[in-house]
């Protein structure tokens, strides 16, 4: 399971022109579900989602998580992160999990964030959604629930 973890001021996701979740200062969760990935792997990246420490602190230092600073989470599927490009001019998705195991998974995942007492707002799985955010620092990073990266 891949995750790309952005820290935002705010975000939103559409579909059809019409917002179907949004959030304000948190982080917004592009999640990918591999082939092979169960819920142990959803477990380890809420876990590793959860307790980031990526906002700063009053010293200015990268030293709260989502979680200490009453945060939201904005998670978006998006099976695009187990694309390989490294052949050819065409991504392939081969690694890609199943849609019926992926929504599963990306289900789990939201649920796992939630039991830990986070707000968490979601995209429409498998829709053509449109995500708008504004990444504060910016702070981009990825997650790898095999630790490939």
């Amino acid at each position: 399971m891949r995750a790309v973890l952005q820290r935002v001021s705010r975000a939103q996701v559409k579909v059809a022109g019409k917002v179907v979740g949004s959030i304000e200062a948190g982080l917004l969760v592009l999640l990918g579900v591999g082939q092979g990935d169960s819920e142990l792997d959803a477990t380890f990246l809420a876990d590793k989602t959860s307790g980031l420490r990526i906002f700063e602190d009053e010293a200015g230092k990268m030293n709260l998580s989502v979680a200490d600073i009453g945060g939201e989470l904005l998670v978006v599927s998006q099976f695009t992160l187990y694309g390989d490009c490294r052949k050819g001019r065409r991504p392939g998705f081969s690694d890609a999990a199943p849609p019926e195991v992926a929504d599963r998974l990306y289900l789990c995942f939201v649920e796992q964030l939630r039991s830990r007492g986070l707000p968490v707002a979601t995209g429409v799985f498998q829709a053509n959604m449109e995500v708008e955010l504004v990444n504060d620092g910016p702070v981009t990073l990825l997650l790898d629930s095999r630790k490939d990266f």
